[in-house]
C-alpha cells in the first residue's frame, strides 16, 4: 500500500526512506525541512524581543527530532543574546502536562516561549498553548500559522496551500501507476510570516515596522 507523507521533519534520519531523491519501498511525499529553518525562526523572533532575553523552548518529551532542533537553536542563541531554557511536555499520562510546563517556564524566569515544530501533539493543542502563553504573558513563536490564528504572536513556516497541492500531484502520479519509491520526496520552497498585532498589543510589544512590511499576513 503506497504511503504519502504530509510533513516529516527527518524521514531519512528516522529511517522511513533511503534518500530524498529515491525514497525506495512504498513511501514518498513531503519533508518539512524543519531543522534547516530553526536558526531563521529564532532570528525573526529575536527582532521583537528585548535583549538579553530568556526564551523557554517547548519540547515534546516523545519526539525523535526535537533534541536535534533544540541543539540547532542553542547554536544561534548566544550571538542573538538569548538564553534558552528547555521545557518538556507530552501526551502520555506520565509526561509533564502543558499547564505545568508553562508554570515551570515562568518559575525559570522565561520572557518568551518558542514552540518546536512538526509535532502533532502540539498542533492538536494549539488553542491551549496559545491561551497559556497569553495567561503567562509570554510572547510566543510557532512554525504554523494556525497557532497565530488561535491567538499566538508570530509564526514562520510553510504555505499550507502549496504543501497540499504538491501532495495531490504526488497521489495523482501514484494513481496513474508510478511507484512511490521512485518519486523524489518534495521539500518546502515557500514560507510565510504571520504576525498577530492583537496579541502584540495585549503583551505591550511593538513589532518593528520592517518586520511588518516583510510579513505575508498581519492579523489586526
Amino acid at each position: 500500500t503506497p504511503i504519502v507523507m504530509a510533513a516529516v521533519a527527518d524521514p531519512v534520519g528516522q529511517r522511513l526512506i533511503t534518500s530524498l531523491a529515491r525514497p525506495g519501498a512504498n513511501v514518498t511525499g513531503r519533508s518539512s525541512q524543519a531543522e534547516d529553518l530553526i536558526p531563521k525562526k529564532l532570528e525573526l523572533f529575536a527582532r521583537v524581543l528585548g535583549k538579553p532575553t530568556t526564551v523557554a523552548v517547548l519540547v515534546d518529551s516523545n519526539s525523535a527530532v526535537h533534541p536535534r532542533m533544540f541543539d540547532a537553536l542553542a547554536a544561534v542563541a548566544q550571538p542573538l543574546k538569548l538564553e534558552l531554557v528547555r521545557i518538556e511536555a507530552g501526551r502520555r499520562p506520565s509526561d509533564v502536562q502543558l499547564p505545568e510546563a508553562f508554570a515551570t517556564a515562568q518559575r525559570r524566569n522565561a520572557d518568551a516561549i518558542f514552540v518546536l515544530p512538526d509535532e502533532p501533539f502540539f498542533f492538536a493543542q494549539r488553542a491551549q498553548i496559545a491561551a497559556l502563553a497569553a495567561k503567562h504573558r509570554l510572547p510566543s513563536f510557532y512554525s504554523a500559522r494556525e497557532f497565530v490564528d488561535a491567538g499566538g504572536l508570530m509564526s514562520y513556516g510553510e504555505d499550507p496551500a502549496q504543501s497540499w497541492r504538491s501532495l495531490a500531484d504526488c497521489i495523482s502520479k501514484i494513481a496513474a501507476g508510478a511507484k512511490p519509491g521512485d518519486l523524489p520526496v518534495a521539500q518546502r520552497t515557500q514560507f510565510e510570516l504571520v504576525i498577530n498585532l492583537k496579541a502584540a498589543k495585549a503583551l505591550g510589544l511593538t513589532i518593528p515596522h520592517s518586520l511588518l512590511l516583510r510579513a505575508d499576513e498581519v492579523i489586526q
